[in-house]
């Protein structure tokens, strides 16, 4: 009698067990399109922004020129003020490395958007 309860309990359980497992299912199909739904929104959103945010060739030149102008014009004041210590023995050694400094740092800032808008990776 005792294998008998046994085995009616397994034989419950698995029913139970059976009559669970569709609804589970059917609960993380939904859950699925659901979780679907939203990335397919967020991939949309990302979409819009990232065609909103395109600059156009003619503006990146733009950019690019409004760069090197000032490079060009720091260049030279560098140069200038070089040659005025070397030759002239002028004290402009503090304004020279300041816009040495300048000049440097808008050189790199004018190769990297180079690289990053032009260059094709």
């Amino acid at each position: 009698m005792k294998l008998g309860s046994i085995g009616a309990c397994t034989v419950f359980a698995a029913l139970l067990w059976m009559l669970a497992t569709p609804l589970t299912l059917a609960a993380d199909n939904v859950q699925k399109s659901d979780n679907a739904q939203v990335m397919e929104s967020f991939e949309r959103q990302v979409d819009q922004t990232v065609t909103e945010k395109k600059l156009s060739d003619n503006t990146k030149h733009l950019v690019m020129f409004m760069l090197g102008v000032p490079l060009l014009i720091l260049l030279l004041i560098t140069g200038a003020l070089g040659i005025a210590m070397a030759i002239y023995g002028k004290q402009v050694f503090v304004m020279h490395m300041l816009c040495a400094g300048l000049t440097v740092t808008l050189a790199f800032v004018h190769v990297i958007v180079g690289l990053v808008w032009f260059y094709p990776f």
